[in-house]
């Protein structure tokens, strides 16, 4: 099959796993909002936090390395396979020793017990991780949507379960390690064709992938604070409360960018790395994600943007409506970020991660005061505000290094991002209208307006964007 052939057949499955997954993680919070207090998405939120900033460190950018060097030397999968293993178990412990600070930090004494639960992810998760790099790299995609939509629909089962059963935060927890558990078991059985390790163990073997990510650590350390700050300085300069409020805002309005982005450059790096070599080539594929990733994302955040009033009420049920104002400051956020997210793979496929920790330095130097000022002085919201005018700044630095390692872009980028944002208007158009003249309130309305809204963008995409003749062939081909 082609590299396009595997693309499209990558496309489609992931396509699939992220419909199911996104129907899983609303309906999740649905049913959440209506059982949990806004205090223990606040908790959840702060376990995620650790967990994440410790996985920076645990995969030494193995992912990256392994896909760009396309690495089959048993002895050294064999090393990084043991090494990730050590490091989980140390993980492990860290989290242990630093649950006392982070209780301190937080002023939540619930959230120790959260955290020690959170650590077992860690042994769990590095089991399993080198045979989902090699999945990827061996551009098995179909077989990571299944597995991901396996786990989904068992980690969402565990969370309501224990939910239902009154164990709050914990739920939350229960949910990630049982989807991470049966990830791993997975992964292990699947894709031991690929590797099996062997009683090897030199660090010396691995020199060349531990170099490769230095920068690619030290790179997500800096994005972690560029796109954590907030959360870190709402929870400590604020209240566990206000947090959930805030992680619910974030998870509504920029889920379909956090779900989405990662998936197609999931797919498209292993692709895009085949053909380091030939800039224009990059050019192309990067000009034609940006492309796709704007016409999947500014309709649904525009859409989300007009009826969060409507939406959250009704699916979140009351006692939620602190979350509306803040998430349709997250609208614009999300745009700016679905814009920016092709700009790592550009960077690894042309060797040079070094200028992301570059950009990240100079992102956190310009963001950090300006988000801690608006915090102490006018609360959630300023903190949301001004999150979304440093990532405007992260935005156009971005496109500044696209054009530093790809060349002139920009004339064909502003050609091909005026279609969506000019349906995704008309489409805003239409439904204002609706508003007005024909109904605004219940679930009749809000129903109507969703696929009155959906047809307009389907209709206007078919128009002048892709024909139904090349839908047709672009279906037969997969």
């Amino acid at each position: 099959m082609s590299n396009k052939g595997k693309a499209i057949n990558g496309a489609k499955w992931t396509t699939i796993s992220t419909i199911v997954n996104t129907c899983l993680q609303f309906g999740q919070i649905a049913i959440l909002a209506r059982l949990l207090e806004p205090t223990s998405f606040g908790l959840v939120s702060i376990s995620t936090l650790v967990i994440n900033f410790l996985s920076i460190f645990a995969h030494f950018g193995f992912s990256n390395s392994i896909i760009y060097k396309q690495e089959s030397d048993r002895q050294i999968l064999s090393t990084i396979y043991f090494l990730n293993i050590a490091i989980g178990l140390l993980m492990f412990v860290v989290i242990y020793a630093a649950t006392p600070l982070l209780v301190l930090y937080y002023k939540e004494p619930k959230l120790a017990e959260v955290l020690r639960i959170a650590a077992f992810y860690f042994p769990i998760v590095f089991l399993g991780q080198i045979y989902n790099i090699l999945l990827e790299k061996e551009l098995q995609f179909k077989t990571l949507a299944l597995t991901e939509i396996i786990c989904s629909v068992l980690g969402t089962s565990t969370t309501i379960f224990f939910a239902y059963q009154g164990y709050q935060a914990k739920a939350l927890i229960f949910g990630l390690l049982a989807a991470q558990f049966t990830k791993m078991f997975i992964q292990n059985i699947i894709a031991r064709k690929y590797f099996s390790p062997v009683k090897y163990f030199n660090l010396k073997q691995i020199k060349e992938h531990l170099r490769f990510g230095i920068f690619n650590i030290g790179d997500s350390v800096l994005g972690f604070a560029n796109n954590n700050l907030d959360t870190i300085l709402i929870g400590g300069l604020l209240d566990v409360r206000q947090l959930g409020y805030y992680t619910i805002a974030s998870q509504i309005a920029v889920y379909p960018v956090s779900r989405l982005c990662p998936i197609i450059i999931q797919i498209s790096y292993p692709i895009m790395a085949r053909f380091k070599d030939n800039l224009e080539q990059l050019k192309g594929a990067y000009l034609k994600i940006v492309d796709f990733l704007a016409y999947c994302n500014i309709p649904l955040l525009i859409g989300l943007y007009l009826m969060a009033g409507n939406v959250i009420p009704l699916i979140y049920g009351p006692g939620w409506e602190p979350t509306i104002p803040l998430i349709k400051v997250f609208i614009f956020m999300g745009i700016f970020s679905c814009l920016m997210y092709p700009l790592s793979t550009v960077a690894y496929s042309t060797g040079k991660p070094n200028l992301l920790f570059y950009m990240n330095i100079v992102t956190l130097i310009i963001k950090f005061p300006i988000i801690y000022i608006i915090a102490t002085h006018y609360g959630i919201i300023g903190i949301a505000i001004g999150f979304l005018t440093t990532t405007f700044i992260s935005l156009v630095l971005n496109f500044l290094l696209i054009q530093y390692m790809l060349g002139s872009f920009m004339g064909r980028f502003l050609k091909n991002i005026i279609l969506p944002v000019l349906f995704s208007l008309v489409m805003a158009t239409v439904i204002l209208f609706y508003k007005q003249f024909i109904g605004n309130s219940g679930l009749i309305h809000t129903i109507l307006q969703i696929t009155l809204g959906g047809i307009t963008y389907a209709l206007l995409t078919l128009k002048f964007k892709i024909s139904y003749t090349e839908l047709m062939s672009l279906r037969s081909s997969i």
